[in-house]
């Protein structure tokens, strides 16, 4: 279809869109007003609020190689085209994103094959931002997880186990990656936290809000490779683990879902 074509079309869509707007537009209004009162069902369910735990990507986001991973074009404007349309490239492992088994593994498990059950996640927030403030290359350790477990309970199935780091509030800043010319220095999950994990849980997730789950100055990648084999998954840089608590808030992950990918940029929030 030629471009005259598809703006043609695009024009005759959004004035019908209008009328039928206009028309509903009281019909919409009670429906908010009603939605506003009741909440959510989820939320009704025993949450109060909503935390967003994504932080927004852009070119200049820090990134595990040192080199900006995401750009954009915009290909149609609104002034000559009456529609705004951006053409993106990135890559799956930028921003707040998911690494699929897939990611550390020949023949694991695609992003788009997660199973949904596992989207939806108890979170538990490990928190080592005290020790981190003092040694950026502090790791969880299975002592952190026993820690959490006398004092929360069991982990639970499907849950989602977040290090909070305090790493989040570096992100712009030369600090969040911290290269020091040799290696880079951010918090991680030791591999014997990990191996804890999976073999005395039914954790499905790892997370943290650094740019891996080893820790930065790792050669090995040694979580990766125990973690992402077993059929789990991880996400990296998440944001505002600092407002939620230590259990009880549940996870909403919104993983992409390209074909054989190895992971990819996700929406995520907490319901709290």
């Amino acid at each position: 279809m030629c471009d005259l074509c598809v703006m043609n079309a695009v024009k005759n869509r959004m004035l019908s869109r209008r009328s039928f707007f206009k028309t509903g537009a009281a019909i919409g209004t009670a429906a908010a007003v009603g939605s506003t009162m009741t909440g959510t069902a989820a939320l009704a369910a025993g949450h109060g609020k909503v935390e967003d735990m994504t932080h927004t990507l852009s070119p200049d986001f820090p990134t595990y190689f040192g080199e900006p991973q995401f750009s954009m074009e915009q290909v149609f404007n609104f002034a000559e085209h009456s529609f705004n349309l951006f053409q993106y490239t990135v890559n799956e492992h930028t921003g707040t994103h998911i690494d699929a088994p897939l990611h550390f593994s020949a023949d694991g498990t695609s992003v788009d094959e997660i199973e949904v059950s596992n989207l939806i996640a108890p979170l538990c927030v490990i928190d080592i931002a005290a020790r981190a403030e003092g040694d950026a290359d502090a790791q969880v350790t299975p002592d952190d997880i026993r820690a959490w477990i006398a004092k929360n309970g069991d982990i639970p199935a499907h849950a989602c186990v977040a290090m909070h780091s305090g790493w989040a509030g570096k992100v712009a800043s030369d600090e969040y990656r911290n290269f020091d010319g040799k290696a880079q220095h951010y918090p991680g999950f030791h591999v014997e936290a990990a191996t804890l994990l999976m073999e005395e849980t039914a954790a499905a997730s790892l997370a943290v809000d650094t740019l891996s789950l080893d820790h930065g100055m790792s050669a090995d990648f040694a979580t990766h490779y125990a973690w992402l084999p077993s059929g789990r998954f991880g996400i990296e840089n998440l944001a505002n683990l600092d407002k939620v608590p230590s259990a009880g808030a549940t996870l909403v992950i919104g993983a992409p879902k390209h074909k054989g990918g190895t992971g990819g940029p996700a929406r995520i929030f907490a319901m709290v």
